[in-house]
């Protein structure tokens, strides 16, 4: 058995004039709610063997915020193939995974991520935690993926059960969405 959780970076800052979007910063919502997943992972007592990641900034410091509040330190793989990667590309990071780590966490950008989890999990109306993350992945949000397998080369697609699937906004309303 494999597990996979994806962590989508927090909301980034579209008010700092960067030159490269690469280098978009969190804002201050976003790093509150990178604490608030970090800290549900420790509530819930999720454990992962390595965490592979973009090195895109708003990655970066969402880990910051995340890890200081999880509380544990995590081996850390930074990626570039994971920034504004495609679903098959991730897939391919994925592939790549020492078949020694049980559990990955996988931190990065959509909408790589969310049609990820859409390749990899049937959409045969049994989950309906499918259907939420086929409405939206928000930014900050924690799902999990199980694999009925032994090596990571063989998580593929339609092969994996989302048993997991858990938004800021599901843990403090203020994080949810903006009313305009």
């Amino acid at each position: 058995m494999k597990r996979l959780t994806l962590l989508r970076h927090a909301k980034s800052g579209w008010d700092d004039p960067v030159k490269r979007d690469f280098d978009r910063p969190l804002n201050e919502r976003g790093e509150r709610a990178a604490t608030l997943m970090g800290r549900f992972a420790k509530k819930e007592g999720m454990a992962f063997d390595v965490l592979v990641a973009s090195p895109a900034v708003r990655v970066v410091e969402t880990l910051d915020h995340f890890l200081d509040s999880y509380g544990q330190a995590i081996e850390t793989l930074w990626d570039r193939r994971i920034y504004l990667a495609s679903s098959a590309a991730l897939i391919d990071v994925l592939h790549a995974m020492p078949d020694s780590a049980g559990s990955v966490l996988m931190a990065g950008h959509n909408p790589g991520l969310e049609d990820l989890i859409l390749d990899l999990v049937p959409d045969d109306g049994s989950n309906p935690l499918r259907d939420e993350v086929e409405e939206k992945f928000p930014t900050a949000s924690l799902a999990t993926l199980e694999f009925a397998v032994d090596h990571w080369k063989d998580a593929d697609a339609k092969n994996a059960t989302l048993v997991a699937f858990v938004r800021p906004r599901d843990l403090d309303a203020a994080l949810g969405p903006e009313v305009h």
